[in-house]
């Protein structure tokens, strides 16, 4: 297929964390368009099996490349792990995909003062070791260390954060002996860049903290760059879908995106 630079990039999450992703790219790149897919029908896909997790991604994948998209960009970490070797694979005469991993992994590796690092992540992506062994394979003398931490997902889709529950809940994962002597956090999470400063405040020291929402959108732009894919102007709005609709979903869009946008309910799974 002959992609051109007026096609819109993709976006999907299990849910709607994703949307800092979405964000992130949007204001980097404002003349491109955005089309979200969050699977809230499925959420969080951090406690399902790999199995499932690669059909939801697939039937995603199809529903976006029927939207004519360039580009997938998997926001949610857990399905990075699982499925974006496979998503790639299957699509690489279609489209262009990124993984809400390998371009965090890119900037770690870069930052020579970076010899002990932590991962937080859902209990999927941690069980699934690819950061150790993506940071293995690109700098093996880099020492992982890695924690699950399923609490923090809920307590952010809550808006239960910036406040003495949080910091206690942050203080019982990041205060672990295992983390003493870190010279860096990744966050494993598109969740979790909206609790930043609250992690770097339990910390208390100087540990770099990488999010994955920057470098994302940056190794989008200059792969889309490299491609001649980037677009001249804005031609349409962007859109944003879900599978599974709930005021509660509208209302905390606001948390994930940082303005007010509209959800629309897309259920892909009825022929299924």
């Amino acid at each position: 297929m002959k992609l051109n630079k007026t096609q819109p990039i993709g976006v999907f999450d299990s849910g709607i964390g994703g949307l800092t992703v979405a964000n992130a790219v949007s204001k980097l790149l404002p003349n491109e368009q955005i089309i979200y897919f969050g699977d809230t029908a499925h959420l969080p896909y951090g406690d399902k099996s790999s199995r499932a997790i690669k059909q939801y991604s697939y039937m995603i994948a199809d529903f976006l490349l029927e939207k004519k998209c360039k580009a997938i960009i998997i926001a949610c970490n857990t399905a990075s792990s699982i499925a974006y070797t496979f998503l790639k694979e299957l699509y690489k005469d279609d489209l262009y995909i990124v993984d809400a991993i390998q371009p965090v992994i890119n900037g770690v590796c870069q930052d020579d003062s970076v010899r002990k690092i932590g991962i937080i992540g859902t209990q999927v992506t941690i069980q699934s070791e690819v950061y150790e062994k993506r940071f293995k394979a690109q700098k093996p003398d880099l020492e992982v260390v890695s924690l699950a931490t399923p609490l923090l997902v809920p307590m952010i889709e809550a808006g239960n954060f910036n406040d003495e529950m949080s910091e206690s809940i942050l203080k019982s994962y990041l205060l672990r002996k295992e983390f003493e002597d870190i010279d860096a956090l990744v966050l494993g999470c598109t969740h979790y860049p909206l609790i930043k400063k609250d992690i770097l405040k339990v910390l208390n020291r100087d540990v770099k903290v990488f999010d994955n929402t920057d470098f994302v959108a940056r190794e989008v732009e200059l792969d889309l760059r490299r491609l001649y894919l980037l677009a001249d102007k804005k031609n349409q709005a962007d859109e944003f879908y879900v599978s599974d609709y709930t005021d509660t979903f509208e209302k905390t869009t606001k948390i994930f995106y940082g303005e007010k946008i509209h959800l629309e309910l897309c259920n892909i799974w009825k022929n299924s």
